[in-house]
């Protein structure tokens, strides 16, 4: 059994550009949804503002996926960088959450009509 370690480029090629695709992957999906949908748990203007904070939290993951390929995965990101968007997708899920239990609701509603 080997008990090598992984280089700090391996590390970061298994961990960081997994987890910059999962934050991409969750943004467009809440900006997927806020496009689509008015929330009526939102004002229409608190809706534009969380939109407008995933837009640009992607084009901020967007920026660190191209540094990360264009110096060959050896660029990493600061983890102070990282935590505000860990919130956001957060943030994102309750949100995704909260959305379907209403529609849940909704229907349950219209098939007892």
């Amino acid at each position: 059994m080997s008990t090598e370690q992984p280089t700090e480029k391996e590390l970061l090629r298994t961990v960081l550009e997994p987890l910059l695709e999962d934050f991409q992957y969750w943004f467009e999906r809440s900006r997927s949804l806020l496009e689509s949908e008015q929330m009526s748990f939102f004002s229409t203007q608190e809706q534009a503002q969380l939109l407008e904070k995933i837009i640009q939290s992607q084009k901020e993951v967007q920026t660190a996926q191209i540094l990360f390929k264009a110096t060959g995965g050896e660029a990493g990101i600061d983890s102070r960088m990282m935590l505000p968007w860990h919130q956001l997708v957060a943030e994102c899920w309750n949100i995704a959450q909260k959305w379907r239990e209403l529609k849940n609701q909704e229907n349950q509603i219209s098939s007892k009509s």
